[in-house]
Order: C-alpha cells, then structure tokens, then sequence
C-alpha cells in the first residue's frame, strides 16, 4: 500500500502548494491523510480531491462549497447528484464572474478616456498660444 501513497513533500511538489495548505485542508476535513508516526501519507483518494479543492478555489469557490460538493460525492456516491449541485454553483460563480469583468472592462474604457484627455490637455497645454 505504501507505494500508492506520496509524501506532503511529495504533494507540494507535485501540485505547487505549501505543506501548511496541505495541512490546513486537512484540519477543515477536505483532505484526510493516514499518518505514520508524524508522517502524513497521501492516498490517490486524497490526491483526487485536492485536484478538485485546487479547480474549484481557481474558480472561486469557498471552501464551504468545495466541502458540501466532496462530502456530497462520499455520502451520495451519485455523482449525478454532486454534478448538479456544481453546476448550480458553478452557474453563480460564473454570473458573478462576468458581472466583474463588465465592471471592469467599463472601468478600463473609462481610464483610457480620461487617460486620452490628459495627454491632449498636456500636448495642448505646450503649444505657443495663437
């Protein structure tokens, strides 16, 4: 069995997280690695949702959220289940996504305009007046 386990060495190399992360989505139950004295051994169990906890925190899920869905697919065992609930939030995040970029691409457009009128005010502001 051990060789179907890795180190949190191992784990960070692997998935470019520090062994406090690690640690931390151990203590809030995502990640429930066998110990071997003061050893943490993770299983492809554990790699398989830290797969997961890293996507959904990419696309901006708590990890509440990651949480319900991971311990939704352990209770159920029904992904058909698990898949509905992401998509739902999934659907929100996204929402909440595009609403921030349209802020921001308007922000954008309006710091080029006042961007364009102080380098007119400043080009003008040179010139010999006539």
């Amino acid at each position: 069995m051990l060789h179907d386990v890795k180190t949190i060495r191992e784990m960070c190399a692997e998935y470019g997280v520090t062994p406090r992360t690690l640690r931390f989505y151990e203590a809030g139950g995502l990640l429930s690695p066998q110990r071997d004295g003061q050893h943490r051994l993770f299983s492809r169990r554990d790699e398989a949702r830290l797969k997961l906890i890293l996507r959904g925190k990419r696309f901006g899920f708590s990890l509440e959220e990651i949480g319900e869905l991971l311990n939704m697919y352990d209770r159920d065992d029904s992904e058909l289940r698990q898949l509905r609930r992401t998509c739902e939030i999934a659907r929100a995040h996204l929402t909440e996504m595009e609403q921030k970029r349209d802020a921001l691409e308007e922000a954008i457009e309006d710091l080029k305009q006042e961007l364009a009128w102080g380098e007119t005010v400043l080009a003008t502001a040179g010139a010999p007046k006539a």
